[in-house]
């Protein structure tokens, strides 16, 4: 092979030198199924409720981001509804969770309110961050929620350090961390994860490989077939998934906190999604290719999960609209809350911020 490399041309070899380490990767990075998850026809009902109430809870936000109510930017998780509801449906109350700012749905399903939600993306004084910001920046320690920092990498220490305290304190609690493709590629992520797996700490991180780091292609970011493939080098199982599939993302998720409950040590997830937004609402996303988007929405995560559970004969058109009437009133009810509450008082922006 190697002499008819040297006597292809220029375009030729680099294809097939690319097509040779792509086929390498794949043989190397064959990963064995994880045990199947019999879920009740409850919790498949839970799953997609909680992925509808995530995309209307979003769609609901982009309104009222267009209306100019809205502080600061608003980002969406069109798309990434599997990933993020099924890998926090694996979790216990008790579990940590470190949600990115497209994890909406992993926050519904961690049991935060729609009124919490509505009252920070407008900034109000009643909100979590008493109105000091107005994006996913918020944590909710009663529900064991440790929102994004803007240096998205820095959350994985962090979220490392929460496992090691969680471990001596022997509380028998999971840390769930999300980071972006883009986001993997820097150096808290290499040293975080390296510490867990070293400390066989009760760690799972999930790469949302979603396509773009705001504008950068995947293939711009690494040379690799598969960001899972770095689980080789910290000693680790590591997964790629179809991000799309939510029962599949329970699945995986479900064992990865088996091995770290029995104290078996971290896993690393990749799961392949599409971010059909821009990087935020101010992003018209031009930069993808229109085809790319058109075929990522035939896989669209809500609408596929919907006519499989029509399919089984779970979901019937009565429940749906039952569903979609009670979610139209909790979104609305909520909102309004949020826009009748007060802004945070301007001489209590230093409170909190000075020591004594």
């Amino acid at each position: 092979m190697c002499l008819s490399l040297l006597k292809s041309s220029r375009g030729t070899k680099r294809e097939e030198l690319r097509t040779l380490r792509m086929t390498v990767t794949h043989q190397k990075t064959k990963e064995p199924s994880v045990p199947e998850v019999k879920l009740s026809s409850q919790q498949r009902m839970d799953l997609y409720r909680y992925m509808r109430l995530t995309r209307e809870v979003d769609n609901a936000i982009l309104r009222t981001y267009k209306q100019g109510k809205v502080v600061g930017g608003a980002y969406s998780s069109y798309g990434n509804e599997a990933t993020a509801v099924g890998s926090a449906f694996a979790l216990q109350s008790h579990d940590y969770l470190f949600p990115m700012h497209r994890d909406l749905g992993a926050h519904l399903v961690k049991g935060q309110s729609l009124e919490h939600i509505f009252l920070q993306q407008l900034a109000r004084g009643n909100s979590l961050t008493r109105g000091r910001d107005g994006t996913g920046h918020y944590a909710d320690p009663a529900l064991k929620i440790y929102g994004n920092v803007s240096h998205l990498a820095a959350m994985i220490p962090m979220a490392v350090g929460v496992a090691l305290a969680s471990k001596m304190r022997k509380e028998n609690a999971v840390v769930m961390n999300y980071i972006g493709d883009g986001g993997c590629n820097v150096g808290d992520f290499h040293e975080g994860l390296n510490m867990a797996a070293v400390m066989k700490l009760p760690f799972i991180l999930l790469i949302e490989n979603n396509q773009f780091a705001y504008s950068t292609p995947s293939s711009k970011q690494s040379a690799a077939q598969r960001l899972s493939d770095r689980a080789l080098g910290y000693g680790i199982p590591g997964y790629t998934i179809d991000g799309t599939d939510v029962e599949k993302v329970h699945r995986y998720c479900v064992e990865a906190v088996r091995c770290a409950r029995e104290g078996k040590g971290p896993t690393l997830i990749e799961t392949i999604t599409m971010r059909m937004h821009g990087h935020s609402a101010s992003d018209d996303a031009s930069y993808v290719p229109k085809r790319m988007l058109e075929d990522w929405k035939k896989k669209d995560p809500v609408e596929k999960y919907e006519r499989i559970l029509r399919n089984d004969g779970v979901l019937t058109d009565a429940l749906l609209q039952d569903i979609e009437k009670k979610m139209t009133r909790q979104i609305e009810d909520a909102l309004a809350h949020a826009e009748t509450s007060p802004y945070a008082r301007g001489e209590d922006a230093t409170e909190g911020v000075f020591a004594p």
